[in-house]
């Protein structure tokens, strides 16, 4: 069933985004904390709400939570969501070679776009799970367990690799590495970390939305597909480079390019959730709307340099190779 996705507008138009301060570029790198909810630590010193975007994992640093919640970014469009209890360790941060050790706890990956070159791993007590395709992924480290939950991953260890599918598991205890099925629709009704992350979904896509509507293509703000910075929401989004896709809990990630060829956007103001079958009634979007679904759409590049109306309130770009901000 498709999703229905509700309708709402943060600002009366692209006139109160230009009214806004401009805010200066700023590249996030893997690593970078881009949402903290109670107790939380990175290196040993205390993390706040007020630490997202301007703290990132250096190599071989921990973040750990006691009581509490993280979101930290990996590539553009993949996000390392931390549990109650959990540590994670930056193992290497370099954009073409991603590793991050669950030292202890749980960690879901949501793997919104996956691009050919990426070599995302995330490593439980000497296992490796290379996250391979668009998709949702679950590890255990207290329970020695790995689950796809969608998508695909392969996993390594010593001389041994297994293919993990959608509704598979494997058991860091079984020396075979043998894949076995398991009840996704429970884990989804059940697990409170799949249940946070599926709401840090909805947020992020609702903050890229927001994001790709004020976005000029070809102008001063865009660097392509990347994440972010977004002021009105204090934390990065990523956007497309062309085209729109879906996360696989089914929130919508359009390019500014797509929403500009939108009518609701190039004459409309603030922006709806586009829903299966029926416009956007409102000062959404207008037309015909858009079909909903799970399986990510890819576009062939960008598309000229026609811009949105307005001022962008931000301006943002994709990974930086180092540095952190400028």
């Amino acid at each position: 069933m498709f999703k229905v996705f509700k309708v709402f507008a943060l600002l009366a138009g692209f006139g109160a985004f230009a009214a806004l301060p401009s805010f200066a570029a700023a590249s996030a790198v893997p690593g970078t904390l881009n949402y903290v909810e109670g107790r939380v630590t990175v290196a040993g010193q205390p993390v706040t709400a007020q630490s997202v975007g301007s703290v990132q994992l250096e190599p071989n640093q921990v973040i750990a939570t006691a009581q509490g919640r993280a979101e930290i970014l990996l590539t553009p469009g993949v996000f390392l969501r931390i549990g109650d209890h959990s540590s994670v360790r930056m193992a290497s941060s370099s954009l073409d070679n991603i590793r991050v050790d669950l030292l202890g706890g749980q960690a879901i990956a949501e793997a919104d776009q996956v691009f050919k070159d990426s070599n995302i791993r995330v490593t439980l007590d000497g296992t490796a799970v290379k996250l391979t395709k668009h998709g949702l992924y679950s590890f255990n480290a207290d329970s020695g367990q790995i689950r796809v939950l969608d998508g695909k991953a392969t996993v390594e260890r010593d001389d041994r690799q297994v293919d993990l599918k959608k509704g598979r598991q494997v058991q860091l205890s079984d020396a075979t590495l043998k894949p076995s099925k398991f009840d996704t629709k429970a884990t989804e009704q059940q697990d409170p970390l799949y249940a946070w992350s599926r709401l840090r979904s909805e947020y992020d896509s609702e903050a890229s939305i927001q994001s790709a509507s004020v976005v000029t293509v070809g102008g001063p703000g865009w660097w392509g597909p990347g994440w972010y910075w977004n002021p009105w929401w204090g934390m990065y989004s990523y956007l497309p480079g062309d085209g729109y896709f879906y996360s696989p809990f089914g929130w919508p990630y359009y390019s500014p390019i797509f929403l500009y060829a939108t009518p609701g956007f190039r004459y409309g103001y603030g922006y709806g959730r586009p829903y299966y079958g029926h416009a956007v009634a409102g000062r959404g979007f207008a037309g015909p709307g858009f079909r909903g679904g799970a399986a990510p759409r890819t576009g062939g590049g960008f598309a000229g340099h026609a811009g949105f109306a307005g001022g962008s309130g931000f301006h943002g770009g994709g990974f930086a190779r180092g540095g952190g901000h400028r």
